[in-house]
């Protein structure tokens, strides 16, 4: 079946099928990553000099590593009141400095920061701190009260402890500020030391087919993540990095927060990746030089952006979702600026793969992380690759779930089953084709949800589009497209699909008009709302006709 890759529309470069064979990424030295976040950081704060800055807030406000140090450890004392080593403490919190020494500081005492994804709403939220047994939440009022979730807030309350970060400042004890004075000079002897393979983290799936499952991340999880993009990807000393993608999020987290604070360069914190005309001048004022974002938000903001906006980035790296074509194009012609994709997931906390800037290959997703495994188990259906499962010094200790809270499934010897079908060319760049849960079976032929959407986005690119896959009892399944452009006609797919050699069975059955396509806080698209969309809409579009009054 003719094919529109679901990372692009270029065709791959020498696939392999899917076997045995196990894929590798260069080598990589474990040594560096037998330690805790917090001792890292405080390594970074030697190498680099406690004058140095290590974050820039939304308000402009810097916080150097000593500021970081002092705060950590004056906070941390002040939050550990009331737990004990190894429990988890929640961080209800927007991308920002506060988020930042919340991390560090609930860390620094032995207990693990539990990422909370403020727009999943209270079930989700609530679940999340069952599975790691969370009590006690760090947020801010000030952040409540921007962020409208006072209803939110009452809810959370009646089961668990609200810390607010404006009350813990105000009221810090003369022994908090001596742990804090003490940690600055001898941390060494204040701050915890745990086992590097013990739990730094917990974050949370976006539960889109039931309640989110909690992803256990070790402190040796994390750093490897930081070190593999140190090896893998050449960031300068004179690098300041753009991060507005929520901390909730592991990519918002290690790639906004870990790589920079382990790398020496200025991170510059936003709280919500939604406010393009904002961010585009904040890089133009910052001179940021490295942009963390999705192809969806990179859209926003070159429509936002005007001349010279964006004139201070090297390049922007780019994940959670396919860069489109139109996106890479309209980002180099107006502002010449390289998008680097990448692939990562969670459970690989979370960069598993990334083109680089000096080797970057448009329509894949790069090279495998060094240390990192991968093999392509076959699909039935599907000759150009095979089921992702991957193994390395990155990959999550396991999972828990609010039916058994902390009680931790590991994966099986080591490997993790993306879900993911995936490609590996002769010189190993990974091509990502799609969700195994993101095909259909229709005749008998596994046509990918991806490549329907990718028709649609090159026929329509300036909208959002998403397909889904319900039963059908004459072909298995159909196919049905949600988009957001009133005019989106099925009869100029099908001359598409025929004008480029593709299988018209990659058309839609039918095309729904929506206002809107319903998307993550994250950024990506809600694949669960969108199918539950399709099927209420097909169902009442498939009611019978009322019977006429006689």
């Amino acid at each position: 079946m003719a094919d529109l890759s679901a990372a692009g529309n270029a065709p791959a470069r020498g696939p392999r099928a899917a076997s045995d064979t196990i894929h590798e990424g260069a080598p990589f030295n474990l040594n560096r990553i037998r330690k805790s976040v917090v001792a890292s950081m405080l390594d970074s704060k030697r190498r680099y000099g406690g004058k140095k800055i290590a974050a820039v807030d939304a308000d402009g406000r810097e916080v150097s590593f000593n500021d970081l140090t002092k705060a950590m450890f004056a906070l941390g004392h002040a939050l550990k009141a009331g737990t004990e080593r190894g429990e988890a403490v929640g961080v209800l919190l927007p991308t920002g400095v506060g988020a930042i020494i919340s991390f560090y500081a609930i860390s620094a005492y032995g207990r693990v920061p539990a990422m909370l994804n403020f727009t999943a709403g209270e079930r989700a939220l609530k679940a999340a701190c069952t599975a790691c047994k969370a009590r006690k939440i760090v947020t801010a009022h000030r952040f409540i009260e921007l962020g409208e979730l006072r209803d939110l807030e009452a809810e959370l309350k009646k089961d668990h402890e609200l810390v607010y970060l404006e009350d813990v400042r105000e009221n810090l004890s003369l022994m908090d500020k001596a742990f804090a004075a003490i940690g600055t000079l001898l941390p060494f002897a204040v701050r915890a030391h745990p086992d590097p393979d013990s739990p730094a983290v917990y974050l949370f799936t976006s539960g889109t087919e039931g309640d989110p499952k909690g992803v256990v991340l070790s402190h040796a999880n994390l750093l490897a993540n930081v070190e593999q993009v140190r090896d893998h990807i050449k960031i300068l000393p004179t690098d300041t990095l753009f991060n507005p993608l929520p901390t909730f999020h592991c990519f918002g987290l290690t790639g906004g927060v870990l790589v920079p604070i382990g790398l020496g360069v200025p991170a510059i914190c936003h709280p919500t990746p939604l406010q393009a005309k904002t961010i585009v001048k904040r890089i133009a004022e910052t001179k940021a030089t490295i942009l963390f974002a999705t192809d969806t938000f990179m859209n926003q903001y070159a429509r936002a952006a005007d001349e010279g906006d964006l004139s201070s980035l090297r390049f922007a790296v780019c994940g959670a979702e396919r860069v489109k074509d139109e996106t890479r194009s309209s980002l180099r012609r107006r502002f010449n600026l390289e998008i680097v994709e990448g692939y990562g997931l969670t459970e690989a906390a979370p960069v598993l793969s990334v083109n680089q800037p000096e080797n970057n290959r448009p329509g894949t997703v790069g090279q495998l992380m060094p240390g990192c495994q991968a093999k392509l188990v076959p699909v039935e259906g599907i000759e150009d690759g095979g089921q992702l499962h991957i193994k390395g010094p990155n990959i999550m200790k396991g999972y828990i779930r609010p039916s058994a809270p902390l009680v931790l499934e590991t994966p099986e010897d080591g490997w993790h089953d993306t879900g993911d079908i995936v490609s590996i060319d002769e010189d190993g760049f990974l091509r990502i084709r799609g969700r195994v849960k993101r095909f259909a079976k229709l005749g008998g032929e596994m046509v990918s949800l991806a490549v329907v959407e990718n028709c649609a986005t090159s026929l329509w690119p300036d909208n959002m589009h998403a397909a889904a896959a319900i039963p059908d009892k004459r072909k298995g399944e159909q196919v049905i497209l949600l988009t957001d452009y009133p005019k989106a006609d099925r009869a100029d797919l099908v001359a598409f699909a025929r004008n480029h050699g593709i299988s018209e069975l990659a058309i839609p059955r039918k095309i729904i008009h929506v206002g809107s396509i319903p998307v993550l806080g994250t950024g990506k698209t809600d694949y669960g709302s969108v199918q539950k969309t399709v099927e209420a809409m097909m169902a009442e579009e498939l009611k019978p006709a009322p019977e006429p009054a006689e």
